[in-house]
Order: structure tokens, then sequence, then C-alpha cells
């Protein structure tokens, strides 16, 4: 797929990854359709990447019925959809069992529905338009890009619900991609390293310097920029299908 004909949805597409890909998209002739509940970032966005070329959607990733209408609505600004990357996310970070009490199911819950179930909703429902385009090269109809993270693999202390939001993501990657090798729709994944992102910059220096120390090398955070290159890496490449892609300096997370 070529970037300049990309017609593209973004999760969590108002900062951080998610605005990354979108830049580059935009940059290289394509069109993205931003999904996210920050409506203040999104109109920033916007009126960065051009009224022609970008959208905000507000979305709730996790909302079934808001996703789709959002998607035939997204489809209908874009004049088509055959690019998908679901980069909205939250930490959910906490122990199992706290200081003052174990972990409110609601929070684990929380964070599953957004990283996971919203994955998921976006993606299906983006399938179910992607399925009616017209092939292009090797039949292909359209690309979804899930992130994951590292800590599906290597999950630290506070990270459970996290952990297993992400490693649920890395799970459904290759049966996705099976299933939807019929209609010609690759199914991808980004599992990152530590990142610089608007989390990550509101941190202390001396930790921002300390996560850095941890990473092989280069010993520095990722950029936002490299994650949206291998993103456009993936969709130009039709072989890459059903697999999930470390971004993290040859980083593994210790315990705590």
């Amino acid at each position: 797929m070529q970037l300049s004909d990309t017609r593209a949805i973004v999760t969590g597409g108002v900062s951080g990854l998610g605005l990354a890909v979108a830049r580059h998209l935009v940059k290289h002739g394509g069109k993205v359709a931003l999904f996210d509940v920050n409506e203040d970032k999104g109109g920033a966005a916007v009126a960065e990447l051009g009224e022609a070329n970008a959208r905000f959607f507000r979305t709730d990733v996790s909302d079934e019925a808001g996703v789709v209408a959002n998607v035939a609505a997204a489809k209908d600004f874009l004049g088509g959809l055959n690019v998908a990357v679901n980069c909205a996310g939250i930490l959910g970070a906490g122990r199992v069992l706290g200081r003052e009490a174990p972990m409110p199911l609601s929070q684990f819950q929380s964070t599953v529905m957004v990283n996971l179930v919203g994955s998921f909703n976006v993606a299906k429902a983006a399938a179910d338009v992607m399925q009616h385009n017209e092939a292009g090269t090797d039949g292909e109809r359209g690309v979804i890009v899930n992130t994951a993270s590292v800590a599906a693999y290597e999950g630290q202390i506070g990270q459970a619900a996290y952990s297993a939001s992400k490693g649920g993501v890395v799970g459904m990657t290759l049966p996705m991609a099976r299933e939807l090798a019929r209609f010609g729709i690759r199914v991808m994944t980004i599992a990152p390293g530590v990142f610089w992102t608007p989390m990550v910059d509101g941190m202390p220096e001396s930790v921002q310097q300390s996560l850095a120390a941890t990473i092989p090398f280069p010993s520095r955070l990722g950029q936002p920029e490299e994650f949206a290159d291998l993103v456009a890496y993936i969709l130009g490449n039709t072989y890459l299908n059903g697999e999930t892609i470390r971004l993290d300096g040859a980083t593994r997370l210790a315990p705590k």
C-alpha cells in the first residue's frame, strides 16, 4: 500500500504515538480520522494537520455502537477506509494487593476495556468496512495495526491489569490475521518499549534518565516518529502479517 493512498483511522490520534502516526501519514499524502476523547487536543491536531487532511471524532473505543457510527462517518470523510491504527490506551497501574486494599475490580476491567476490548472493537468495525474494498496488490483490501507493549511479555509489579490487556492484544493478532486473510486484510501489532509520550514527559528528569539507562542500545527513550516509521513500513510491506514486532532498543523490563 502506498502511503499516499492511505485512508486511516488512528485511535489515540491526538497525542503521543497516535499523533506521530497521523503526522507521518498526512505528510506523505494520506488522510486521517482521529478517534480520541480529548476534544481540545483534537481541535489542535486538526488545525496542525489541516482540515482537508484530518478530522476529529470524539470516540470512546469501548463503545460498540459509537465506534460503528464513527467508523461510518470517518469513511465518508476519508472517501474510503483501508487502514486502522489502534494507539488508544491507558496505564491502569496498580498493585493487585495495594497498601490500603486489593485493586478494585473496576480498575482492572476499565484497563482491559480500553486497551484490549477497545482495540478489538475498532478493528472489527474497520474490517467490516474494509472487506468491501477493491483489492489492490496481492489482493490486499486493508491493514490493521494494533499497539501492545513490551509489558505484554515482562510485566512489572503494578502492571497486572496493563500487561493482561496488552498480552491480549498480542494474543489476538495471529487468529485475527488468519481469519481476515480471506478478505485480504492484514493484521499486525507493534509492542513498543519506553517511548517519549505526554505521560513520560511529565515525569521528573531523574526518572526519565533512569528509564533511558535501562535500554541497551540506543540508551534513550524511543521517539514517536520511530513508531510512526514502523507503522508506515508495515503498511508498505504486504508480506508482513499476523506478527507482533518489538520496538524497544533490546530492553527487557525489570520486576520493578
